[in-house]
């Protein structure tokens, strides 16, 4: 059986995305491993989108700029403020 040639993914990729456009992207409090991925859940000392292609060979799938964000999320990012509960005016025996 003839060898099949392998592709060049050299020249197919391109540079992964940039973590401090990223919205997931954070700064972690671990000085060992000072930059963290919210979506993919993980610490790392280099950018977490480096990781990614350094371990998985493609570009970071959880990239989402911090400026678009999408109506429902915003939604839900919503805080709004927790009503203080009343103090109660019975008196409990033991």
């Amino acid at each position: 059986m003839p060898a099949m040639p392998m592709p060049d993914f050299q020249s197919e990729r391109s540079p992964p995305p940039n973590c401090w456009q990223c919205r997931h992207f954070a700064i972690s409090w671990d000085h060992a491993r000072p930059y963290s991925c919210k979506a993919m859940g993980f610490k790392s000392k280099a950018l977490p989108s480096l990781e990614v292609m350094r371990i998985d060979g493609q570009a970071c799938r959880g990239f989402v700029s911090k400026g678009s964000l999408p109506t429902t999320l915003h939604q839900q990012e919503v805080v709004r403020p927790v009503q203080p509960a009343k103090p109660s005016r019975q008196v409990w025996e033991a």
